[in-house]
């Protein structure tokens, strides 16, 4: 059974503000927090933090040689993950975001290596879900994106279908009943 003092109910459209500021000091504290996006939960760590992202890769059991999705909820902010936007990426950017599409960028060497799976290279999507949109904002800094699963099992749209070790593993949980599913 889920731990029911980790998890807020919240309204996944209009999520309150004190559900939020307290989910983004958790991940402001090196914390991780489990939260609605368009399709599936995902898990939320401070993305330029190393130890959260190690954090995260342990709860997740995710191999290390695996890299980590990162939202961020303003254009501003890929200036802290990316060397660069090539001309290319500034067009599907325009296209597409904000939305459930990533894009792959050279990254900023100052990044967690975890976080890029030694590659170089950092996977970022624009946030489109007003619960995701609102706790980066609060947070200030990008997050991670993965699902809220362990590695290699299918992710959750609802938190009745969150891995109880995931659920142990993070400081709080957003619950704003059934998503959308899909990938």
């Amino acid at each position: 059974m889920k731990n029911s003092s980790k998890i807020i109910r919240i309204d996944a459209f209009q999520p309150l503000r004190k559900d939020i500021a307290q989910a983004a000091a958790i991940v402001q504290s090196g914390g991780m927090v489990v939260f609605p996006t368009a399709c599936l939960y995902g898990l939320g760590a401070d993305a330029v933090d190393r130890r959260a992202v190690e954090r995260l890769f342990a709860i997740k059991q995710r191999p290390t040689g695996m890299p980590i999705l990162v939202l961020i909820h303003a254009l501003a902010q890929l200036q802290q993950l990316v060397s660069f936007v090539p001309v290319a990426a500034e067009k599907l950017i325009n296209r597409f975001w904000p939305g459930q599409v990533t894009l792959l960028f050279k990254a900023r060497q100052s990044l967690p290596q975890g976080l890029t799976a030694g590659s170089a290279k950092i996977g970022v999507r624009l946030a489109g879900h007003p619960t995701a949109i609102e706790l980066l904002r609060a947070v200030g800094r990008p997050l991670t994106g993965t699902s809220a699963n362990l590695s290699g099992q299918p992710g959750c749209a609802s938190i009745s279908e969150l891995d109880q070790a995931i659920a142990d593993g993070v400081d709080l949980i957003l619950d704003a009943g059934r998503l959308a599913g899909g990938q």
